[in-house]
């Protein structure tokens, strides 16, 4: 498991993975899907399993480096640290801001190895289990995945994010089909036979969207703290006494984490939610509270290891950023699912063991170098925006040596910039974008082996469970929004 890592080369690249990660997850706006996405071009010439030791390294820092700023200025520097701002930055405030941050990097280093162990123990059991699964059950499985975008409106609503998740799929329909390999929707231009290649689209929604937001004044600025003492370090009682919180926090993470589209922030807000209503001063949550901080930290980097098991597993992405790793595994060749087991057992090993070691680089650097890091948050707009442009352009002009790409990489861009404006969320677009040839693809494997009939769908008994899964994720949300309304409208 760990060969891969121990060698010089492997090691060296889970802690370039593991800082940049952390580096970019403590700058606001600049998220681990950004860098993961634009650093897709740089693994072109590597392995299947170098590549993976970088990008899940990236991962597991980008997760936790939102902690700092987070935590020093107020400011979420990924989604999954919106909760820690609660407690973090107060405790800050009253001069303990390192304390706050040590106990933010012990709480992920927790969560971090508890889901690496439900990895080791499910990932290869999961996927064996996936071997017995005809196009009728991943068609189902894929389903009940795009299901779970009826959760990812969050603010935005239920209705937006099923808007949001269509979007995607619509997005996916050019080109050859998965099922018949007929072209459609070419609109006569040859470049569209491909369609629309997923790498241009990420780095579009995500880096030059934020590029325009920065140049229009849309991201906001860190708020700047005064000096701070470092003072009320956790000590070993402090530690003993979270353990429960630690424990149940990041159980909670790694099942959100194997949900298909839940996502590190949905595990932060449940796992933050259950800490405080157990807690004997559940009042002083949002004062500077040690127990938010870690339960906030310890669950969203528990999801971490949660979402890589259906990744590895079967291929379904648990999160935005496994959605681009399941990208990843494409443009390298790979399957994930019992195929990855049997022909690529290295593959899985390095991702087991990048997760691993990343965890504890991402501790080591966290309790030593957070301060320095923080100050990239004020990093000039006018020298950190012309280098993200600039690798934005080579990284999708890199992928078929062809403007199209570019130009691909410019629209999304536009796309991603006036769906965040209206309030539309990006998650549910990439997914619906990466799963829906999956589900055609199955369907119509389906369809043809069971000469047209959708009755295997009904009858097989996996995947009507699946099914009835899909029909309960999608109308829950749905019927506990409307219940919200009920009260409102009748007053």
């Amino acid at each position: 498991m760990f060969e891969q890592v121990l060698t010089i080369e492997g090691f060296c690249l889970v802690a370039l993975g593991t800082l940049l990660g952390i580096t970019v997850g403590a700058v606001p706006g600049l998220t681990g899907a950004m860098l993961i996405s634009l650093s897709l071009p740089l693994t072109f010439s590597m392995e299947g399993t170098s590549a993976m030791l970088l990008l899940v390294s990236m991962y597991v820092g980008a997760v936790s480096g939102g902690l700092i700023s987070a935590t020093l200025l107020r400011m979420p520097g990924t989604p999954a640290s919106v909760m820690t701002t609660l407690d973090g930055y107060p405790m800050a405030r009253q001069g303990k801001a390192r304390r706050a941050l040590v106990l933010g990097a012990g709480a992920s280093l927790f969560g971090g190895l508890i889901s690496w162990g439900f990895l080791v123990l499910l990932a290869k059991p999961v996927s064996e289990l996936s071997t017995r699964f005809g196009p009728f059950e991943f068609f189902s499985l894929v389903l009940m995945a795009l299901a779970m975008i009826a959760g990812l409106g969050g603010s935005s609503g239920v209705l937006r994010g099923l808007f949001a998740g269509a979007l995607g799929m619509l997005a996916a329909m050019p080109g050859l089909s998965p099922a018949t390999g007929d072209p459609r929707w070419t609109f006569g231009i040859p470049a569209m036979s491909d369609g629309f290649k997923l790498l241009p689209v990420l780095i579009g929604l995500f880096a030059i969207n934020q590029v325009l937001r920065e140049l229009l004044g849309l991201a906001g600025k860190p708020e700047e703290l005064g000096g701070q003492s470092e003072r009320s370090m956790p000590r070993v009682g402090d530690w003993f006494r979270q353990v429960g919180n630690m424990l149940r926090s990041s159980c909670i993470g790694t099942w959100v984490g194997i949900l298909p589209g839940a996502g590190a922030n949905v595990g932060s807000v449940l796992a933050y939610s259950a800490a405080k209503g157990m807690s004997k001063q559940s009042d002083k949550f949002g004062t500077g509270c040690d127990e938010g901080v870690v339960a906030s930290e310890s669950a969203n980097n528990a999801t971490v290891g949660g979402a890589l098991i259906p990744l590895v597993a079967m291929g379904i992405p648990g999160s935005l950023i496994d959605a681009i790793l399941l990208g990843a595994f494409v443009l390298h060749g790979l399957q994930p699912g019992p195929l990855l087991f049997q022909n690529h057992p290295e593959v899985v090993d390095s991702i087991l063991g990048a997760a691993l070691v990343a965890n504890l680089l991402m501790f080591a650097i966290m309790f030593w170098l957070a301060r320095w890091i923080a100050k990239l948050a004020f990093a000039p707009r006018a020298v950190l925006l012309p280098m993200v442009v600039v690798c934005s352009v080579v990284g999708a002009f890199a992928l078929s040596n062809r403007m199209f790409d570019v130009w691909v990489m410019l629209a999304f861009g536009l796309v991603g910039f006036v769906l965040e404006r209206g309030r539309i969320p990006l998650a549910p677009f990439v997914i619906g974008f990466v799963l829906a040839p999956i589900a055609e693809e199955n369907l119509a494997a389906g369809l043809m082996a069971s000469g047209g009939s959708l009755a295997p769908m009904f009858t097989r008994p996996v995947s009507l469970l699946f099914i009835i899964a899909a029909v309960g994720l999608l109308l829950g949300p749905i019927l506990l929004q409307r219940r919200k309304l009920v009260p409102t409208k009748e007053a």
